[in-house]
């Protein structure tokens, strides 16, 4: 999410989701492993992005793993992200190479497991 995104999250104690998010019905999430992969196809070239890692456990039933690119399940959060479920929020920085430089991540949960920290 962008920085502005994360403030207003922080400000408000939730995050209500992008404009894809609204549009699509859920918050798009990305396990661990998938982050590297999802901010070069969505989020290429932007500056200020915040990665937030999540805890899967705090978000309950509305969090669903579903097929999206190449058939791989990724998570969609189906209501409001409330803040308190972020372990923390990092900057990813663009590297001179125009890749985002990704903060340690917590481990990942496969697909389907709603415990432990998730990204």
């Amino acid at each position: 999410m962008s920085r502005s995104e994360w403030t207003d999250a922080a400000d408000q104690g939730v995050f209500r989701g992008a404009a894809i998010d609204l549009t699509d019905g859920f918050i798009h999430l990305s396990a661990a492993g998938q982050v590297a992969k999802t901010a070069a196809l969505h989020f290429e070239g932007q500056e200020d992005l915040v990665l937030a890692a999540v805890d899967p456990g705090a978000l309950g039933d509305a969090l669903v793993w579903e097929p999206s690119r190449g058939g791989d399940l990724f998570p969609h959060l189906y209501g409001h992200l409330p803040v308190a479920a972020v372990i923390s929020a990092d900057p990813m920085p663009l590297g001179p190479d125009g890749v985002h430089r990704l903060p340690g991540l917590p481990s990942a949960p496969e697909a389907g497991d709603k415990t432990g920290d998730r990204n």
